[in-house]
């Protein structure tokens, strides 16, 4: 009994542990003393015993959501794990009897991203974002009546992450794609409704912030993550919002120190999960189409890794391929899937290749087409008859819709069909942005002042990252107007080289604003994990020697937290595993993704066990896919249907009319 916690929640597990301990070290008779349990499970993890996270097994499996799970957090004791999910139900579990406690109807409308459990509530209040951007506060013990009525619509856009403040039960903190990060406290309201409301904002970092962490040991100290690959460090007590009445309005004020991986340091690539270490002496970053990071905030001498390579540099000079993927595809992900190259080969055809898939492969190529044009423009040679450059789809695209389009978008979104056109030019400076006038006159035929407007945001059906949601004011096609065909053109080019314009100032009164701040450079790299699928994937420190992730592949990864060796591979979803969640004291691992549910790893196998050929042959599909992946976007099979249509009739109407032409040139010649 001695080598058993004083509140054993699974005995067998903990018998489990202590044959394995006994195994793992000839001094087992030390052991048995006070506080066993916590000595025990230090003795894991500060050793660094790569043997442990070898024999991690499946325990359980927790069908409690019917939807994706985007969020798991555990209570402080450990007794419960909270989780949210695209039902947009929130689920209190007790993963040692795999009862539910509590099944609460949130009130969200959109994908529950994040839910915490606030500190020293006693389990009882809870708070929660979602893809709508609202925030709700959540009493257990309350009626679902007035639950409803605590919440904060202060977000625009997606609201990513909640983070409660280390033993304060009154104040939280949210991100999202707005741009702001918002501090919010309990004590002065539970609920705001008031429109476009900036009382509580904390920090306006002026692009998407995805993830947010706060030290552990020092919680004045904040990390956000944001979607142009910086990592800024702020100290709390410098700053304030309009409601505490201290509120500075400027990026800069407070920020101790910023980082970012060198190649990404030109570059927009959103954060999907930051991470303090339970010391809050380093850092770890996921990064989305890239891999994970670890800093040291403090250290300004941390070695830089070594860049990519002169071929690889080259190729990341050439113009992307441009691929569109249809929503609700999942066929690239999963433990099973394989990428383009390694089919052909082998002769293999997709599963279940439907009639839209056919018309992605098509407008994939017609993308691929106008790539290989643009690339060869230095070159004097005639464009194929029915050909379109990649900025001519867009435009076609507006003018397919509408003669005056509005493309509105939200923040720096991956989701902006611009922002790919473009090399992903930041288009949040410029809130509402536009790219087609909104004073473009009718075209000939039409009349009246309504003009229908496409909108191009992210879409909160799933987690799916370079996603386009379309929502269209009129369903009619209407002839293209060759009228504005040149103001639309103009227009465009004179709205893209100011917003250009305005992104090169900010960025030069940043630089000179934070020429004093830390920048560390990164101290370690993992990588052989696929991160490109979904908005969420959670890089974890387990213990003081391991770190992890979830992939697109359907794996955890687990590796040697101080030399990036890759340890152990877990096969935990069908499709994608997007949240990893260690419980405070015992060693079990939570995760969850795609499925619709919630899985309990612990360490049962009686041996060690580790496929290195296995995990060897998924880091390089991985890395493979990832390229293939790179440049894609989502998009809705009413975005197909209509894109093709339009096309084709546009592609049509040309090669008629150079037929008719062909045929009054010969005319002439015969006269």
């Amino acid at each position: 009994q001695s080598f058993l916690p004083s509140q054993p929640h699974n005995i067998v597990l903990w018998l489990n542990t202590v044959l394995i301990l006994c195994k793992l070290t000839d001094n087992a008779n030390d052991l048995g003393r006070e506080n066993c349990h916590s000595k025990m499970y230090n003795f894991f993890f500060s050793t660094g015993r790569r043997e442990f996270v070898q024999r991690l097994k499946l325990e359980a499996v927790l069908n409690v959501h019917d939807g994706c799970v985007n969020t798991i957090s555990w209570n402080e004791t450990g007794e419960y794990i909270l989780s949210g999910s695209d039902d947009t139900n929130l689920v209190i579990t007790n993963p040692y009897n795999r009862k539910v406690k509590t099944t609460i109807r949130s009130g969200h409308r959109a994908n529950v991203f994040s839910a915490k459990f606030m500190p020293h509530t006693n389990d009882q209040q809870i708070v929660s974002c979602s893809g709508d951007g609202i925030i709700f506060y959540t009493h257990t013990e309350k009626s679902q009546e007035i639950n409803r009525q605590c919440q904060f619509t202060c977000h625009y856009g997606t609201a990513y992450e909640i983070m409660t403040v280390p033993n304060d039960p009154y104040t939280f903190l949210s991100c999202g794609e707005d741009g702001t990060v918002r501090w919010f406290d309990l004590r002065m309201k539970t609920s705001c409704t008031k429109e476009d409301c900036k009382d509580d904002i904390l920090i306006n970092c002026r692009r998407a912030a995805t993830s947010i962490s706060i030290c552990p040991l020092v919680p004045y100290y904040l990390a956000v993550g944001c979607s142009d690959s910086s990592v800024r460090i702020y100290d709390r007590r410098m700053l304030g919002t309009r409601a505490t009445g201290n509120y500075t309005g400027r990026g800069t004020t407070g920020m101790c120190v910023r980082f970012a991986p060198a190649h990404l340091s030109t570059k927009s690539c959103r954060v999907t999960s930051l991470c303090y270490s339970e010391d809050g002496q380093e850092v770890l970053v996921s990064y989305s189409s890239d891999y994970i990071y670890l800093f040291n905030p403090k250290d300004d001498q941390a070695r830089e890794l070594k860049g990519p390579s002169e071929e690889r540099r080259e190729e990341l000079r050439q113009p992307p391929v441009k691929r569109l993927r249809l929503r609700g595809d999942w066929s690239d992900t999963g433990p099973r899937a394989r990428p383009e190259s390694e089919r052909e080969r082998d002769g293999e055809q997709s599963p279940n290749v439907s009639l839209m898939q056919r018309m992605s492969d098509m407008l994939s190529r017609w993308f691929e087409e106008a790539s290989e044009a643009q690339s060869s423009r230095a070159r004097p040679q005639t464009r194929p008859r029915g050909f379109i450059s990649a900025l001519e789809c867009l435009y076609w695209l507006c003018c397919c819709f509408s003669c005056s389009v509005h493309l509105i978008f939200v923040s720096d979104s991956p989701s902006s069909v611009v922002n790919k056109q473009l090399g992903s030019m930041t288009l949040d400076e410029e809130q509402g942005a536009l790219l087609c006038s909104p004073s473009t006159p009718p075209g000939p035929g039409r009349t009246g002042t309504a003009e229908p407007v496409l909108s191009l945001h992210y879409s909160t059906e799933g987690t799916t990252t370079s996603t386009i949601k379309l929502d269209f004011t009129d369903e009619c096609f209407h002839e293209h107007c060759s009228a504005c065909s040149v103001f639309h053109r103009r227009s465009a080019a004179a709205r893209i080289q100011e917003l250009f314009r305005r992104r090169k100032e900010r960025r030069e009164m940043e630089e000179s604003e934070t020429q004093n701040i830390r920048r560390p450079s990164v101290k370690m790299m993992y990588k052989g994990h696929r991160n490109s699928r979904t908005m969420i994937k959670e890089s974890c420190f387990w213990g003081n020697n391991f770190v992890m992730s979830g992939s697109d592949c359907g794996h955890i990864f687990i590796w040697d937290r101080h030399t990036g060796e890759h340890l152990m591979l877990l096969e935990a979803d069908n499709h994608v595993v997007n949240c990893l969640q260690p419980h405070p004291y015992d060693p079990i691992l939570a995760s969850s993704g795609i499925d619709y549910n919630i899985k309990l790893w612990s360490p049962l196998e009686q041996s060690p066990s580790f496929n290195r050929v296995l995990a060897e042959e998924v880091i390089a599909r991985n890395e493979l896919m990832l390229e293939e992946t790179r440049n894609t976007i989502t998009v809705p099979a009413s975005f197909m249907l209509r894109m093709l249509a339009s096309l084709n009739h546009i592609r049509t109407d040309r090669v008629e009319g150079d037929r008719s032409e062909g045929s009054g040139q010969e005319n002439e010649d015969e006269q």
